[in-house]
């Protein structure tokens, strides 16, 4: 799995990514078919009073790619609400590509004295 983890506008400092893999040891945990994160963390400088920070991910799986973003007054809270986000939609494609249409213990032994 590759992580990539920048910054626009913004220093990436060692506590902040190692708080960034933290969480995203929870998404890993879930689904271990993660081929590439990248995560890009932002400020917003529309006006002082209102700095917004943006936090943004795309995790590439098998077959698809997952973009969530969200945006918060504090950098922290931006990335537990965008770590969230991921983690609902990771189960969410978790449970679409999981097969739930399994035959039956009984309809496979009949099956198989058919077959002989």
């Amino acid at each position: 799995m590759n992580l990539t983890i920048s910054g626009h506008h913004l220093e990436v400092t060692p506590s902040i990514r190692e708080y960034v893999r933290t969480k995203l040891e929870r998404v890993t945990r879930h689904f271990d078919q993660v081929v590439d994160i990248n995560v890009l963390l932002s400020v917003e400088k529309q006006k002082e009073k209102n700095r917004r920070q943006q936090a943004e991910v795309t995790v590439r799986v098998k077959g698809k790619d997952i973009f969530v973003e969200t945006a918060h007054e504090d950098l922290y809270a931006a990335i537990d609400q965008l770590m969230d986000k991921l983690d609902r939609q990771v189960c969410r494609y978790k449970d679409r590509v999981q097969d739930h249409h399994h035959d039956s213990h009984k309809r496979q032994e009949l099956s198989s004295d058919a077959i002989s």
